[in-house]
């Protein structure tokens, strides 16, 4: 009977034992209470690293997210995939939206300014490139002549807006050569200079629009390859092309409307022909020669065989920057030019305005292309009716 007690208490004993034991080892081997993190903290980490891993040899994929998928936020909140742009301290910046804006024209370029007698019309591509330098310090910023057009002006606060345009489709603007059996623009024309610089400068943009005398046909930006594939080449790096008429005459001596339809809707046509549809919108006088009174509306649009053409802005070859298309003073139908300088300075050329396009007296931008910002006086210098929706700021 004792021996049975015993044997009781020491098998209650050990079962005590065994109980204890389990319960000590699982609160050991408990894993420690932590926080989740926010879908904040973890999202901004992702965002922050770029984490990368790579599959296999030489091909780099981003990681896996460790979230489902949402918007990912930086610590201010923002998107990852929008620019954070500073607030605009107007007191610094001092916008004037309603300030002129230069549009240069060009003409011919060439590489030794020695082997030509032209004063006026020709530079080299040297001249160029210290141009673009000059024009690149002084905070002008390039912009396309439709978004001139349209008002669409998105340059980086406190730069000046600046519009190229190049006349007759001269080789030395532009030009193919073929290397290796491949087509590429020729590095000694005004685009090749473009494309070099933009390399080192890509904010200064890479925009201009080249007037075209379609009569020209195969002589247009002569070199390697087909004008076509010239054409596609050149509208591939964001370039336009603008009508400059067919045959290049002022067009002061038109005497009808037919006249006048045929050497601004002949030109079209053959575009149209030639790049499947494509159209010009902007029209560079040749000469700067104006169509008589009672034929200048032929000059916006009109109608040959078939294909018709609207001109939104009409160039002349001006002396002038010209006023933003939101100023009450733009006219489409005659939108003032600067003339660059040619091999020697003179009176009214891009080197002579460039001392007086002071700050106070040009387009200033704001930063931002849905508003247009201006000092309070000059507020009655914007057109509302232009507008077309974006905000006028004062100040």
């Amino acid at each position: 009977m004792r021996r049975s007690k015993t044997f009781t208490v020491i098998l209650s004993a050990v079962v005590v034992s065994l109980v204890l034991i389990f319960f000590i080892n699982r609160r050991n081997n408990k894993e420690p209470d932590v926080p989740p993190l926010s879908t904040t903290a973890v999202t901004t980490t992702t965002v922050a690293q770029h984490t990368e891993t790579s599959d296999t040899v030489g091909t780099t994929q981003p990681a896996e997210p460790t979230q489902p998928a949402s918007p990912a936020t930086t610590t201010q909140g923002q998107t990852s995939t929008e620019e954070v742009k500073d607030p605009v301290d107007y007191s610094v910046i001092r916008p004037n939206e309603s300030g002129e804006i230069p549009i240069v024209m060009f003409h011919n370029f060439i590489e030794d300014l020695n082997s030509t007698n032209d004063i006026e019309w020709t530079t080299s591509f040297d001249e160029f490139e210290k141009l673009l330098e000059t024009l690149y310090e002084s905070d002008y910023r390039l912009i396309s002549m439709r978004d001139f057009i349209d008002h669409n002006i998105d340059v980086p606060a406190g730069k000046i807006p600046m519009v190229f345009t190049f006349d007759d489709g001269t080789p030395g603007q532009y030009n193919l050569i073929e290397v290796n059996g491949k087509l590429e623009v020729n590095p000694k024309s005004a685009v090749g200079v473009m494309l070099k610089f933009h390399e080192k400068h890509p904010d200064f943009g890479l925009k201009g629009i080249f007037y075209l005398n379609m009569d020209k046909e195969n002589k247009t930006f002569e070199g390697a390859g087909t004008l076509k594939e010239r054409l596609e080449i050149l509208l591939s790096y964001g370039f336009e092309v603008g009508n400059h008429t067919w045959g290049h005459k002022s067009l002061e001596t038109v005497t009808s409307k037919a006249e006048l339809n045929e050497r601004l809707g002949k030109n079209e046509k053959y575009l149209n022909e030639l790049m499947d549809g494509l159209k010009f919108y902007s029209l560079a006088l040749p000469h700067g020669g104006k169509a008589p009174e009672d034929l200048s509306d032929y000059l916006v649009k009109g109608m040959y065989e078939g294909v018709q053409y609207h001109n939104e802005s009409i160039m002349a070859v001006g002396y002038l920057p010209s006023v933003p298309s939101i100023h009450v003073d733009y006219n489409p139908a005659y939108v003032r030019r600067i003339r660059s300088q040619g091999k020697v300075e003179t009176r009214f050329d891009l080197t002579y305005w460039l001392p007086l396009m002071t700050r106070d007296r040009m387009y200033i931008s704001d930063g931002d292309p849905d508003t247009v910002v201006v000092p309070e006086r000059k507020k009655g210098n914007i057109s509302i009716e232009k507008l077309n929706g974006k905000e006028l700021i004062t100040y």
